[in-house]
């Protein structure tokens, strides 16, 4: 293979575009109801080695006679640059546009009406905190009901000083070690609620949030007087908080004159407080603190007349098939029907992701996906983008199919969904997709939790490009407790389109699959999830002769890393290449440098606790359970990936291995990202690490 050909494919299959946001907005033009459908897009650009974001405008007409049934859509407008934004907010009623803006290193908060920019203020020259903040995890910017005041979240200010300025108690301080909260969250240690005042153009600090926690997720409460928010306890010692529902939490209301309330439970995780249209409820996600680091979620409704909460959605233990399998992802911005009675929201359902109602009335939950439409494709995914005016906008995909912009009212009880595509992808491709039901052997299943099972989604190319069966490329995700759905990716349409076959594998502890299957996998890291994946491959081979059993790779990153090189290690004569992303080699040895210790302890079913101390049992455990005590066996050359900024798994853990290798003569490459985390997330480096695992497999397979 040519190495421009390699990455030219990939160019073209990471640069096709993905909706990440939306926005419905309503005109009443005489007798015309006219809905807009503004979408914000993110692109990859290799030649530029960064993301581009635009937005894109949409008319939709709807039906004089069926306000849930769209009559016209009009041509989208032009696609236009958002350059610089941080986050944004619409004002409710007379849709106002504020944006934080950062442009030559500084920060703006910006707010745009119908005839140009309104107002312009420069929060870097106030001075009154430090960046703000617009990651998933803290970032908000919320409108007030009045419109003359917005909420956002920001670093606390820590003021610079030297000798010079007389201030030695101060100076003295300046070396003192700041905690942050983690991979990707580096320097963003102790968030403030932010207020500013439109008609005076000042900022305030809102001052009595509790000491011992860092507030996010902020909004304004009903009336105005008082704001919502998620606080995360940092007390004794904050740990890593991105990818993990796990962190204890609780929603607070604080009023502007000083007075703040727990509103929540007490020892909980609790996330994504959304503010029902009536301004009578508050809907958030809830869930366990420590144990599994992403969970099965509850969801959960606060009245905010009495104080009462009650659980709208239970925590699914074990699902029945074909049915609702739980809570597992964040709730978009805009969840809610106009009347206030229903919620709509998007989860992981065993191999696919999947797009649900339900009734607050009834409690009664319901698949919107298998409806009508306008479009003979099967999406393996439905991501809900935004509700609002009871039109929901959803991103549909499938491993063939690249992102898909597309829309649809909510229904009427015993009605279905009629989907319109919006915006339909640049190119499909002529890939095959399967979905693979797995069942583990008597002798694999988990006496604790038995009776399970679990599945894999393969995607082949429909011609094979030269030879009659294919090579296989085992995909596993890392985690462990996240998901491959049957949805659009690029480096699988990449392998595919390369002419390689690939089986991504959904093993037991992955989620959309109940509580128990997250569960099971607690103390059985290194033997039963690779089971799973060898179980899983074995099935893919018995049930599709175009797979060539004699050419099998396997690659993944993170604990899809760590699967990786146990199974090269576990099976030396079975797979001939590995590629590895920030594996976890030695878990051992990362209990002291990763950013959630107490995963370390809970993967191999330890408890954990802020005071613990390491034992002897609880390292020979760790060790145990590790890819590198099977290191002596492995065959098959290995190309490991590492980012050198990764604060989740160490990129000591890829050279324990590296070395290990090496001193016997093995076959092994590592790649060194200086700038790069725990996801190898920067568009060249993505890039870097295609070409060179496509070259890897092509070499020795």
């Amino acid at each position: 293979m040519d190495p421009r050909q390699i990455s030219d494919v990939y160019e073209e299959v990471s640069g096709l575009p993905a909706p990440v946001g939306a926005h419905v907005g309503e005109e009443q033009l005489a007798e015309l109801r006219v809905l807009t459908v503004t979408a914000e897009w993110s692109q990859s650009v290799v030649t530029r080695a960064s993301r581009l974001r635009y937005s894109q405008q949409w008319t939709l007409i709807p039906d004089s006679n069926n306000r849930r049934s769209l009559r016209t859509v009009l041509s989208p407008g032009p696609c236009l640059p958002v350059s610089g934004e941080l986050v944004s907010g619409l004002s409710p009623v007379r849709g106002l546009r504020a944006v934080v803006r950062e442009t030559g290193g500084r920060q703006l908060l910006e707010v745009w009406d119908l005839h140009g920019l309104r107002k312009c203020l420069d929060l870097t020259a106030l001075d009154r905190h430090g960046r703000v903040h617009d990651d998933a995890q803290f970032g908000c910017l919320s409108w007030s009901e009045c419109e003359n005041k917005l909420l956002y979240v920001a670093e606390q200010s820590r003021k610079k000083t030297d000798s010079r300025d007389g201030d030695y108690a101060r100076w003295k301080d300046r070396s003192v070690y700041c905690e942050d909260w983690g991979e990707a969250l580096a320097q963003k240690s102790s968030p403030v609620m932010c207020v500013v005042n439109l008609q005076s153009g000042t900022v305030s600090v809102l001052q009595a949030t509790p000491p011992d926690v860092s507030p996010g997720q902020a909004l304004w409460a009903p009336g105005g007087q008082s704001v919502i928010f998620v606080g995360w306890y940092h007390e004794p010692f904050r740990l890593g908080l991105k990818f993990c529902s796990n962190r204890r939490s609780a929603l607070f209301k604080l009023d502007l004159d000083g007075h703040c309330e727990r509103l929540s439970g007490d020892d909980l995780s609790v996330s994504c407080p959304r503010l029902s249209p009536d301004g009578s409820t508050l809907l958030y996600l809830q869930g366990r603190v420590f144990g599994p680091h992403s969970q099965c979620l509850s969801l959960q409704q606060l009245d905010l007349r009495s104080g009462d909460t009650s659980p709208l959605l239970d925590v699914v233990d074990r699902p029945a098939a074909g049915e609702f399998a739980g809570v597992y992802e964040a709730l978009p911005p805009c969840c809610w029907s106009a009347d206030s009675q229903r919620v709509v929201f998007s989860s992981a359902c065993r191999n696919q992701k999947d797009l649900f109602m339900v009734d607050r009335r009834s409690k009664k939950v319901t698949s919107l996906s298998h409806t009508r439409s306008d479009s003979p494709e099967v999406y393996g995914s439905w991501k809900l983008l935004t509700v609002e005016k009871d039109l929901m906008v959803v991103c549909c995909s499938s491993p063939n199919t690249p992102p898909t912009l597309r829309v649809g009212f909510l229904p009427s009880a015993g009605e279905r969904v009629t989907w319109r595509t919006l915006q339909p992808p640049v190119l499909t491709f002529d890939f095959h997709w399967s979905i693979l039901d797995v069942t583990p052997s008597p002798e694999e299943d988990n006496s604790q939790y038995s009776g399970l099972d679990f599945g894999a989604v393969l995607v082949k190319p429909s011609h094979s490009l030269h030879e009659a069966k294919l090579p296989l490329v085992v995909f596993i995700h890392g985690g462990p407790h996240s998901q491959f759905a049957a949805e659009w990716n690029s480096f699988t349409a990449g392998l595919a389109k390369l002419g390689f076959a690939v089986l991504m594998v959904n093993y037991r502890g992955s989620t959309g699959f109940g509580q128990h299957s997250i569960l099971s996998l607690i103390g059985h890291i290194g033997n039963q999830d690779v089971k799973d994946v060898q179980r899983a491959v074995l099935t893919a081979l018995q049930s599709d002769t175009a797979l060539d059993p004699s050419r099998l790779a396997v690659m993944g990153g993170s604990h899809g890393g760590f699967l990786s090189c146990h199974l090269v290690g576990q099976y030396p004569d079975f797979y001939r290449a590995c590629a590895a992303r920030n594996p976890v080699i030695n878990a051992a040895t990362l209990m002291g440098t990763s950013d959630i210790v107490d995963w370390r302890y809970t993967s191999v079913g330890l408890q954990y606790s802020y005071d613990q101390i390491p034992t002897a049992e609880a390292l020979a455990a760790m060790l145990e359970k590790s890819p590198i005590t099977h290191a002596a066996q492995i065959k098959a050359p290995v190309l490991l990936m590492l980012g050198a900024r990764d604060r989740r798994v160490s990129p000591h853990q890829g050279l324990e291995l590296y070395k290990a290798l090496k001193s016997r003569a093995s076959t092994v490459r590592l790649l060194w990202f200086p700038e790069d985390g725990h996801s190898l997330s920067k568009v060249d480096t993505q890039a870097d690490c295609f070409l060179n695992t496509v070259l890897w497999l092509h070499q020795h397979l």
